[in-house]
């Protein structure tokens, strides 16, 4: 039987989340010398902590891992911040993970900076740590850096917004974090894509921190200083979700186009009502499995398995293009 246990916590209460005991699995696991001399097998541990643990990209991510480590037989411990995407939010989990001495640790950073120090105390300790989604600084020390095509999805988005404006006009970009390289790498793709378009605009960039009712007022402000503007394109989900908030409140929905990333229930919902002129979708739930892999790859020393670096690539997910791509919708 395999036990995952899935807690989501404040930062003030992590020092007394406990560890507690699993149950050995013949495809993922460890041996040690019993004082017989035979060796026993042990489960393996694997602490996994998101950006914000109530994301529903970071939801899909979490089926995804805890899917997976049931099929490895692996015990998984999934803690994150439940309401802030932030360093100062994080770093607390991550620390509670190298104090309990988990076998390995994945890590989607907020920061590439500031995550650095534990991410180096992790692999110090001889934790071999893996980072999904967003990274830190230096990748020197990691198993795998596993992520969308952030780039590429941002100039997807460029393009796909030009092209339902007349590539013309001014557009607007509603960003999550002027840090996480998710965000600043999409934003580099999009800002490329629109350079092809000299007739288009971009009037201002604005960050909402995970917070949907940040990109609301951010939105809303934009429409009033910008009465004309063409388009929009939310960097992240939470983004996504306020900026449609501010649509529906002006009054525009449908007749400004929008790109979002990500395929949240209720994005696709948007999408399918006209809110939402394109969405670009990820693959959540295979990259937090993939890190899985490399991670007790590594722990058994089986190397020559591990990519140190993938990148998944995106969907453009419309409602001409449905009926296909209605698959990558993220799950509840």
């Amino acid at each position: 039987m395999v036990r995952m246990r899935t807690m989501v916590a404040s930062a003030a209460a992590v020092g007394a989340l406990a560890l507690t005991a699993g149950c050995s699995a013949e495809n993922a696991t460890e041996t040690t010398p019993s004082p017989g001399g035979d060796e026993t097998p042990q489960q393996l541990t694997i602490g996994f902590v998101p950006g914000i643990a109530s994301d529903p990209f970071f939801l899909a991510m979490q089926q995804g891992a805890e899917e997976h480590a049931a099929e490895l037989g692996i015990e998984l411990i999934w803690q994150g911040a439940p309401d802030e995407y932030s360093p100062q939010s994080q770093i607390p989990f991550v620390q509670s993970m190298i104090t309990q001495q988990v076998d390995g640790l994945i890590v989607v950073p907020t920061d590439p900076d500031a995550l650095q120090p534990s991410v180096d105390e992790a692999i110090a300790a001889g934790i071999p740590v893996a980072t999904v989604d967003t990274t830190v600084t230096d990748q020197s020390g990691l198993v795998s850096h596993i992520t969308g095509d952030n780039v590429d999805g941002g100039h997807l988005a460029g393009v796909t917004l030009a092209e339902q404006i007349g590539g013309s006009g001014q557009v607007f970009l509603m960003s999550g974090s002027p840090t996480a390289t998710t965000n600043t790498l999409r934003q580099q793709g999009f800002e490329e894509a629109l350079a092809d378009y000299p007739d288009i605009e971009l009037v201002g960039i604005e960050f909402a921190n995970s917070q949907p009712a940040t990109a609301t007022s951010a939105v809303t402000a934009t429409l009033i200083q910008y009465p004309d503007l063409a388009g929009i394109f939310a960097i992240d989900g939470t983004s996504g979700t306020g900026t449609a908030a501010a649509l529906r409140n002006a009054g525009v929905a449908g007749d400004v186009a929008f790109i979002g990333y990500d395929a949240y229930e209720n994005q696709v919902a948007d999408l399918q009502e006209g809110v939402f002129s394109a969405l670009i979708a990820q693959k959540p739930g295979e990259m937090a499995a993939l890190a899985l892999d490399f991670i007790v790859a590594a722990i058994n020393g089986d190397t020559g398995t591990i990519e140190p670096n993938v990148v998944m690539e995106n969907v453009v997910m419309t409602n001409e293009n449905f009926a296909e791509t209605s698959v990558f919708q993220y799950p509840n």
